[in-house]
């Protein structure tokens, strides 16, 4: 099985947490708090305290990564703040994401957070994963009603693709 990094491992990230541990995948997951890294550490993942609005501080989480997962569809913060983190920050955090393991990306296009920038976000990662040559899938709602499995089913679809 593969090592799948959970950028942003709030409430959902938590559940795709779960859904992969039990998967067999091995699963990192990021937190801007220090505070939360026990309990994603009870779901089976190893916390990463990390900001994705830094992307020096996920550097590290990275390596040995086959698929990173952006789950940043319902961030929070200042409105520029999180404009960035849907536009240069994830650019620039796919250009880094070049230079690893990282052989997919799975990319949330769906939240709290305005939806064209979700889109545009969603576009990014198209045009770059293509670009790349990166197998890529872009969330949304879930069609099932099971989130977690079909976003598990979305990681496990971009591993086979990377393979």
């Amino acid at each position: 099985m593969a090592r799948c990094l959970i950028i942003g491992c709030g409430c959902r990230g938590l559940e795709l947490a779960r859904e992969l541990v039990s998967r067999g995948h091995a699963v990192r997951a990021t937190t801007r708090d220090p505070a939360r890294a026990a309990e994603i550490e009870a779901a089976g993942a190893e916390a990463v305290v990390a900001d994705p609005d830094r992307i020096a501080t996920l550097v590290a989480a990275l390596e040995h990564t086959a698929v990173g997962c952006i789950l940043l569809g319902s961030a929070t913060g200042a409105d520029e703040a999180v404009a960035a983190l849907h536009s240069t920050r994830l650019e620039m955090l796919l250009l880094r994401m070049l230079d690893t393991t990282v052989r997919g990306v799975v990319y949330e296009v769906s939240g709290t957070v305005d939806a064209d920038l979700l889109v545009a976000g969603g576009e990014l990662v198209r045009r770059f994963c293509e670009d790349s040559r990166i197998p890529y899938a872009l969330l949304s709602e879930s069609a099932s009603g099971d989130w977690p499995a079909d976003a598990a089913d979305a990681v496990e679809r971009v591993l086979d693709r990377g393979s």
